[in-house]
């Protein structure tokens, strides 16, 4: 089945944040200098990272066989400001109407007490009922593969891939986070080769979710 429309949720620019106002990410400016094999020191140079205290996600692919034995993963729609609000006017190539809004996997970022082998199962599942409305033991939550650095040139942040199958008369309205972000997403099931084909055509645009999906795939080969 094909992938529904996804919400057309607009962002619009609103006042300045209040100076002093928490911020999500810090951008530190670091005066660094590389130490090559051969003994030689560069001069020193400048360099921005990103940095946030919940710095890791986890992404998590939820799946099950239909009647046919066909293997079907979940997929959410996610408004992402920092796309939306891309400059249509510099991008190279023509965006589309909807830009910012994508379709991911479940993901969400490990909370300081999380940070452990345990704590990522832990926080595995409770992003799988936030967003997709499943409740699952944490141990059945398997790993999908090596972890990753997403954008390692502007942060560290480091994403942890887990899959588990799931009952689709199981799912019931997720509790999502209380964020804005969260708020009226559109879920949807469909099979595994249907999403890999929309990764490959560009409708789905996220590269961690592709990434995932294709390992998913392996897991049949």
């Amino acid at each position: 089945m094909p992938l529904p429309s996804l919400p057309r949720i607009l962002l619009t620019r609103e006042q300045h944040a209040e100076p002093g106002s928490p911020a999500f990410l810090r951008v530190e400016r670091v005066m660094l200098r590389a130490s090559f094999p051969d003994g030689e020191q560069s001069e020193p140079f400048s360099y921005d990272i990103v940095d946030r205290e919940r710095l890791d996600a986890v992404v998590i692919a939820a799946h099950f066989r239909d009647e046919k034995g066909v293997r079907h993963v979940y997929l959410r729609s996610s408004v992402r400001p920092p796309v939306a609000l891309r400059s249509r006017a510099t991008s190279p190539v023509e965006e589309r109407d909807d830009l910012g809004n994508l379709w991911e996997l479940p993901a969400g970022l490990v909370e300081v007490e999380e940070r452990s082998p345990e704590g990522l199962l832990l926080c595995a599942a409770r992003e799988l009922q936030e967003e997709l409305g499943f409740e699952v033991d944490p141990r059945a939550l398997a790993p999908l593969g090596p972890s990753s650095f997403p954008a390692p040139g502007m942060v560290g942040e480091r994403h942890f891939f887990f899959h588990v199958e799931v009952d689709p008369a199981q799912r019931t309205a997720p509790t999502e986070d209380g964020s804005v972000l969260e708020r009226k997403a559109a879920i949807a099931a469909l099979s595994l080769d249907e999403a890999l084909a929309l990764a490959r055509s560009g409708l789905i645009e996220d590269e961690k979710t592709e990434l995932a999906l294709r390992r998913l795939a392996e897991l049949d080969a």
